[in-house]
């Protein structure tokens, strides 16, 4: 693991980016902004998750007009996305919205980003500057010219464009006195959007925003955002993160918070460790193991769990884990913090993992900030 790279503070909201603060997840709703009940619901699903910063979808007038009956009652800050029509931002702000996210693929006028500029400055909010792949620029003859005498490979020679593209943006905003600016540079081929952060980790030291764009469905998605995220967490480019899925945008809040507990960049939740099983399995682990992970996701404290099925890597890892199960020939051996509680048949693995995680979450003061604060008003 590389040294994290130092980048400017900025905050959206209260949430501050970069600087010394933890790398920090995103979403983006995918109800109608349009309808701002369905939109605040979306938004407080997303911050039980443990979503830190919430993206909405400003494609309209319309959608504009409702942000005001949206932002004050959000319980994360929200940023804008912006194409386009630069005076959409411009709504947004008015709305009291917290960030803006500008595409310098279709917001191009050097006078339209002035006036957002402006705006976001008087407000102290910051603007993303997002180049995507799939929505930048023709390459400029000239731009075309200088790569002809390169030996840039196609990977290389687009994501320097998509840098280029993205800069062009930047270079506006700093031209005006604005430096609360986080960047990104989403791409779907992981190679590219490597290839394009890297270079940019060089170039600045603002924030960078994270992301494979359309990274496709659950498991498929999951798979290629772990890849390109986590290659670029462990070099130690990375400031915020989000995991683009075709799904509910809860699952990306999961799976954003699991690339960062395995790459120990953060805590947050419950991890369990189950082995895959093999001809050795003398109980049915696929069943416990898919009931002790639907029991951890409602659990915040980040307490490790094991869930074994033999006597080679089970026992070492059920002593590693907080909490954790042994098992073999129908029966399991629980196991907290290393010592050996009891033996329990296998139709008692799940309740007494259970009873021994409500145990160590009462009394262990690790875990005493995720505590629920108790009802004393009829003591």
């Amino acid at each position: 693991m590389a040294s994290r790279r130092k980048t400017r503070a900025i905050h959206v909201g209260d949430v501050q980016i970069g600087g010394n603060a933890p790398i920090r997840v995103q979403s983006m709703t995918t109800s109608d902004t349009r309808d701002p009940k369905a939109t605040l619901e979306q938004i407080a699903e997303l911050a039980d998750a443990g979503c830190e910063i919430v993206r909405v979808a400003v494609p309209d007038r319309v959608a504009a007009a409702a942000l005001p009956d949206i932002v004050p009652y959000a319980q994360v800050p929200l940023i804008a996305d912006i194409h386009f029509e630069h005076t959409l931002a411009l709504k947004a702000i008015a709305a009291g919205i917290h960030g803006i996210r500008l595409n310098p693929g279709n917001i191009r006028k050097h006078e339209d980003v002035r006036e957002v500029v402006m705006a976001a400055k008087e407000r102290e909010i910051p603007i993303r500057v997002g180049a995507n792949f799939g929505s930048l620029p023709p390459m400029s003859r000239e731009f075309v010219d200088e790569m002809a005498e390169s030996n840039l490979s196609q990977v290389e020679l687009v994501a320097e464009h998509m840098v280029r593209t993205a800069l062009g943006h930047v270079r506006i905003l700093e031209d005006l006195d604005f430096g609360d600016i986080k960047i990104s540079l989403k791409a779907f081929e992981v190679p590219i959007m490597l290839e394009a952060y890297s270079r940019m980790a060089k170039l600045n030291d603002y924030p960078l925003h994270l992301g494979v764009t359309e990274a496709g469905t659950p498991k498929a998605g999951s798979v290629r955002s772990a890849v390109g995220l986590g290659t670029l967490l462990a070099a130690g480019i990375g400031d915020t993160i989000r995991v683009s899925l075709t799904t509910d945008p809860v699952e990306e809040v999961f799976v954003c918070y699991e690339i960062l507990k395995s790459l120990e960049l953060r805590q947050h939740g419950a991890t369990m460790v189950a082995c895959p099983t093999c001809g050795r399995v003398e109980v049915d682990l696929f069943s416990l193991a898919n009931e002790v992970d639907e029991y951890l996701k409602t659990i915040k404290a980040p307490i490790k769990v094991a869930v074994m099925g033999c006597v080679v890597n089970g026992p070492g890892e059920a002593k590693d884990s907080d909490v954790g199960v042994a098992a073999g020939r129908g029966k399991g051996i629980i196991f907290r913090k290393g010592k050996i509680l009891r033996r329990v048949m296998e139709n008692e693995i799940v309740p007494a993992l259970k009873e021994e995680i409500t145990s160590i979450l009462e009394e262990d003061e690790q875990f005493a900030e995720w505590r629920e604060p108790k009802d004393t008003a009829n003591v």
